[in-house]
């Protein structure tokens, strides 16, 4: 500081001013050292680094370059540099000592919160994760080493021993549980749904108990709000997310396909072994030409290598109605442009019961865009229900008002509606 002043003043720059320029041009220079130590340190030591760190062999200091543990670390160089230079400021370097602690504090919780980031994720790459997993108590060490850093540094402010703030706090615990109850409960809640990316503004969260299917548009310290899709608004308890159970629909949006899951009932009555009449007209069908071929020709090998006598239907392997429907209802599904290939596709049979064989689609959409995925998922059904009989079977409905009159009308009526088309 003396020697700028003396410069200065061989400038002719008078006393008075001197002091408060070589002020300024020291405080600037301290600034430009701590910010090129800054640039010196981020751009070229860490570059350095992290060359070596991706080209060995070891993986869990890749995971900790991942979350920027030495990035945040690099803050720490301005900070000895303010702090070396205190000494130029005698009328302030107790000021400036203690702004720098504070600082480290900071660092120093922002660079724990990192590690312990990266050993999550290291710790998540051996299979005894899955069986013990870490994450819970990581998290729980944040908030002690988060309250610790905070006490520290408005201790560090205040100029007080952080014992004596720690006895203040332990007096005041007891009503300030019962005063912010809720708002404690939304904070703990805050933290775990930030922790966990479970919900966040914008998701499709489903949550019957509170009446909710919409997307959340707000999430606040005590209520979380969902805007249905009818465009009411049902406010959730923050809380709520954690301890009661609730559907996010985020992550068939990140897929880009939304699931299939319909069943078509056939009456049972229906059902019966394809006669030749039957696998002509099938093996006509475009999608069913091969199929017919390559499953009559197994089965004919099949009974003729086991001389099983064909003349009574039960014996032996034979073709179904409803097998070779399924079989189609593969095939327009397989080659249908709006169903993703690379996502489970199923056409299965489930238990039957009253109202017939449910025979189930199980498939994704291309799209997870509501009217486009109904569209495509109603086309699907209308074709299937439309074809259905073309293969000898029938789906399956409970009598309706009109089928009750049929049956009382006379035969000659029946059949005289029936050739109008009624």
């Amino acid at each position: 500081m003396k020697k700028i002043q003396e410069l200065l003043a061989d400038l002719g720059v008078a006393s008075g001013l001197s002091v408060y320029l070589a002020n300024a041009i020291l405080i600037v220079g301290i600034a430009a050292v701590s910010l090129l130590a800054y640039y010196v340190t981020k751009k070229v030591v860490l570059r350095i680094a992290a060359h070596y760190i991706r080209r060995n062999r070891f993986k869990w200091d890749d995971y900790i370059l991942k979350r920027k543990v030495f990035q945040r670390l690099c803050h720490i160089v301005p900070a000895i540099i303010l702090y070396s230079f205190s000494y130029s400021f005698p009328g302030y370097q107790g000021l400036i000592a203690q702004g720098v602690a504070v600082y480290l504090t900071i660092v120093a919780i922002v660079v724990l919160d990192a590690l312990l980031n990266a050993l999550n994720d290291i710790y998540t790459t051996y299979e005894v994760s899955k069986v013990r997993p870490i994450k819970g108590y990581i998290q729980v060490f944040k908030i002690f080493m988060f309250i610790v850093g905070g006490i520290l540094i408005v201790s560090n402010l205040i100029g007080q021993s952080p014992l004596i703030l720690l006895s203040g706090i332990g007096a005041l615990s007891a009503v300030m549980l019962l005063i912010f109850k809720d708002s404690l409960l939304g904070l703990v809640a805050g933290v775990q749904l930030t922790s966990n990316d479970m919900v966040r503004v914008g998701d499709w969260v489903e949550m019957p108990k509170y009446g909710a299917d919409g997307d959340g548009i707000d999430i606040s310290l005590n209520t979380a709000k969902e805007q249905n899709f009818d465009k009411t608004i049902t406010p959730i308890p923050s809380y709520a997310l954690i301890s009661d159970s609730f559907k996010n629909w985020r992550g068939m949006q990140r897929a880009g396909g939304r699931r299939i899951k319909r069943s078509l009932y056939i009456d049972m009555n229906s059902i019966g072994f394809c006669t030749p009449e039957m696998l002509e007209r099938f093996e006509r069908i475009q999608y069913l030409r091969d199929y017919i071929r390559e499953k009559a020709a197994d089965i004919e090998l099949f009974n003729r290598e086991r001389e099983i006598d064909r003349t009574v239907a039960v014996n032996g392997r034979a073709m179904t109605n409803i097998g070779v429907f399924r079989a189609y209802v593969e095939r327009y599904l397989a080659l249908h442009p709006r169903i993703r290939g690379d996502m489970t596709r199923l056409v299965r049979q489930l238990a039957p019961g009253e109202n017939g064989l449910p025979l189930e689609v199980y498939a994704f959409t291309d799209t997870t865009v509501w009217s486009e995925y109904e569209g495509i998922q109603s086309d699907i059904f209308d074709h299937l229900l439309a074809v259905a009989h073309e293969f000898g079977l029938v789906v399956f409905q409970n009598p309706s008002g009109h089928d009750m009159r049929s049956m009382l009308k006379p035969e000659a009526e029946r059949e005289a509606v029936a050739l109008r088309g009624y």
